[in-house]
């Protein structure tokens, strides 16, 4: 065997490396543990195969363990990564649906996204202002509109922000920016 199996402090070590580096919901650094184990497990080429599945399966027998010690610890919140994620994504002009999509996507398990209309139209406009459209440029409105609804935007919400006049479009975004909450 090139090396012991991963226990339950060196699952922690390696889920404290990897929640250092990178935003993690409990669903994404269980993944990202189980593909540690395997990796080990791949590496044990001159192992019984039997005895290294048995050792994978007490490994990750410990990912539940190290997680909720990681939850208790504060270390580890689905609801912080949920609301940081949000936020972000809404500055960059993804509408609540889009998010909600993201968030499950990621393992978030129904997060509790406040539905605000003017939130809503400031990351229409932040979407109008990447695309240089509505407001900030002049691309054809119905290509646009189709856009913005494969995006998740309501078609009300999409026609709102078009018609809007620049500055006030500005504003909006400038107030989703400054916006500490969700």
């Amino acid at each position: 065997m090139a090396g012991p199996p991963p226990d339950a402090g060196k699952l922690y070590e390696a889920a404290m490396n990897h929640l250092a580096r990178y935003a993690a919901t409990e669903a994404s650094l269980a993944r990202a543990l189980a593909r540690r184990i395997d990796r080990w497990a791949r590496a044990q080429a001159d192992a019984e195969p039997e005895e290294t599945a048995r050792a994978s399966r007490r490994a990750k027998a410990e990912i539940p363990g190290v997680l909720a010690r990681l939850k208790e610890q504060g270390v580890l919140n689905d609801d912080a990564f949920a609301a940081s994620r949000a936020r972000r994504l809404t500055r960059e002009g993804k509408s609540r649906r889009a998010t909600l999509a993201h968030l499950a996507a990621k393992g978030v398990k129904s997060p509790a996204l406040a539905d605000d209309p003017e939130r809503e139209l400031a990351a229409a406009c932040a979407y109008l202002r990447r695309r240089r459209a509505g407001p900030f440029g002049d691309a054809p409105e119905q290509k646009i509109l189709a856009a913005m609804a494969r995006g998740g935007f309501a078609q009300s919400v999409a026609r709102r922000a078009l018609a809007l006049p620049r500055e006030e479009a500005e504003a909006l975004i400038k107030g989703l920016a400054a916006s500490p909450e969700f």
